[in-house]
């Protein structure tokens, strides 16, 4: 069955303070889906265990059932004054992924679903574990994950006492915020290293039109960026800059102050490193794409291992997010845009009519753009309460983001120098320290829920 794992974190009230991987993983994705893959804690720290699952929760014409995954750590778990992290799952890990799945199957991938599948395996899990039948539950997730965290407490709030949210885009959405948002944080945030850094970004997409627009251009270009197989034609140039497109927004996503693993080994903020290439931006055509290939490489061959670059690896092909892709055909409608001045990309319009006919060419589906605002709410949450969004000020996806308190128990933290969900990876020393004043806030309401649970039961 096509739904989401989740990560069961057992712990005592005194060690909701962030013992080893409860406020961590790793994000990654993409442009088009929001890139929450977590990892879960390292050194096999959990367990991995299977729950019969109803395959729908909202009919009653069949009864059939599918074994969801779930990982359970329980280090710190006392039975006597426990409390549950609950990490909700995110659009990967696709490993069931099969290519005979039909949009029949499919038709039971959705959020809605989702949120069920953890409220039934909350009740199971409570039932079962000693000690857990009346310990505080709360959810944390990020991207995805964060949306889903979210309106698990909202849907779903006698099952979990809050929710953290973190660079969770509930409002990328139909009419909730401009299209173009995205693609502007992008461009601010190689502007931040360097206004001619994005200024030749910008310029590199008629250059590489000039550039190709000849068979000797084409070969030259393939030449230039070691590509793996050579540009052929129009569509293969088209494909190189929606593969270059997703490499700056992807290093906006992951724009972290250290060293880290993404598909490559990464330095530590690495736009900076980018945008010592690209100083540039009046170059002649071939001397500016020598350099944008550098700038690049950086993403792709950090550590200078491979021979040459392939314009199919992107994070969401190495992730598998094909699950996602049918969720933005039919739920998840999140429309984008670029204009190429409030950015650098290549104008580019929303039109819900070309993405229609997309979606039903590959999936047979139409998507639905206001159905997540209608199940959801949209900006009419104010009703609910006990959750904190999170959200990066160099995130992309915070441009969709709840960045501002809207009641008391519905409160915004931003981390300034924070990337995709930040709070949640591991701690680093080279943490700036508006992300370790953001955990320490997340942790206070945390445990602010859990004594408010205690008092009442």
């Amino acid at each position: 069955m096509l739904r989401l794992p989740a990560l069961l974190l057992l712990l005592s009230l005194g060690s909701v303070c962030c013992p080893p991987g409860v406020l961590s993983g790793l994000p990654l994705g993409s442009r088009r889906g929001p890139p929450g893959r977590a990892q879960p804690p390292r050194a096999a720290l959990y367990q991995t265990r299977y729950f019969p699952q109803k395959i729908d929760h909202f009919g009653f014409d069949q009864d059939l059932t599918f074994q969801q995954r779930y990982l359970v750590a329980d280090q710190h778990w006392r039975k006597n004054n426990g409390s549950i992290l609950f990490y909700t799952g995110n659009e990967g890990d696709i490993t069931w992924f099969c290519n005979n799945t039909d949009s029949k199957h499919l038709n039971y991938l959705t959020s809605e679903q989702a949120l069920a599948d953890f409220a039934i395996l909350i009740q199971h899990l409570k039932e079962t574990i000693p000690g857990a039948l009346n310990a505080p539950v709360i959810a944390i997730g990020g991207s995805y994950g964060g949306m889903l965290a979210a309106w698990f407490r909202m849907k779903y709030p006698h099952v979990v006492v809050g929710a953290l949210a973190a660079s969770a885009p509930i409002w990328q959405f139909e009419d909730l915020v401009p299209c173009g948002t995205f693609y502007t944080i992008v461009t601010n945030d190689f502007k931040k290293s360097g206004q001619r850094c994005s200024e030749s970004i910008l310029n590199s997409w008629g250059a590489i039109n000039r550039v190709s627009s000849t068979d000797e251009g084409l070969k030259w270009l393939s030449s230039a960026f070691h590509l793996c197989s050579p540009l052929k034609s129009k569509q293969d140039v088209a494909v190189l800059k929606a593969w270059l497109s997703e490499t700056w927004v992807n290093l906006a996503m992951v724009n972290y102050p250290y060293k880290a693993d993404f598909l490559q080994p990464l330095p530590a903020w690495p736009i900076q490193v980018v945008c010592k290439f690209l100083k540039n931006p009046k170059l002649p055509d071939k001397l500016l794409l020598q350099n944008v290939f550098q700038a690049a490489n950086v993403y792709y061959n950090y550590s200078g291992a491979a021979s040459c670059l392939n314009t199919s690896q992107s994070a969401t092909r190495n992730l598998g997010l094909m699950g996602w892709y049918y969720q933005a055909c039919t739920e998840m409608v999140m429309p984008m845009c670029t204009d190429g001045v409030n950015d650098m990309f290549e104008p580019r319009k929303w039109n819900f009519h070309v993405f229609s006919e997309e979606c039903f060419k590959l999936w047979k589906v139409k998507p639905r753009p206001s159905w997540i605002p209608s199940v959801y709410g949209g900006k009419n949450i104010s009703s609910h309460s006990n959750i904190i969004f999170s959200n990066g000020g160099l995130d992309p996806w915070s441009g969709g983001g709840v960045t501002r308190n809207i009641t008391d128990s519905l409160t915004a933290i931003v981390i300034p120098e924070g990337a995709h969900h930040l709070d949640l990876r591991a701690s680093n020393p080279s943490d700036p320290k508006s992300v370790l004043q953001a955990r320490a806030l997340e942790v206070q309401y945390m445990k602010q829920w859990i004594e408010k649970y205690r008092h009442k039961h």
